[in-house]
């Protein structure tokens, strides 16, 4: 019982995502950062309050960490077809 929720904790938790999850996650990132940056920015400067501004960029950072970190199935949907071992080019 507890090895079968240790695997799916694992499974949940293991960060095997493909390169175009990879490239996904980055652009993802860089957009949400970028505005939430910006809108912390000009709320700040609207609202004139430097309190406000920080709070905005770090929840800001930390949606972004939430969203692009963890391997989301999203960024696992086009897996790597590996050749079998061996099956490539020799060398001579």
């Amino acid at each position: 019982m507890a090895e079968e929720i240790l695997d799916k904790v694992r499974d949940v938790v293991d960060g095997e995502i493909d390169f175009d999850g990879q490239r996904r996650s980055e652009v993802i990132a860089t957009l949400l950062l970028a505005v939430s940056g910006l809108l912390s920015f000009n709320i700040g400067y609207a609202k004139q309050d430097i309190v406000l501004a920080v709070y905005i960029g770090l929840a800001g950072t930390l949606l972004t960490f939430l969203i692009a970190v963890p391997p989301w199935p999203f960024f696992k949907r086009n897996p790597v077809k590996w050749l079998p071992a061996g099956s490539g080019m020799t060398r001579t």
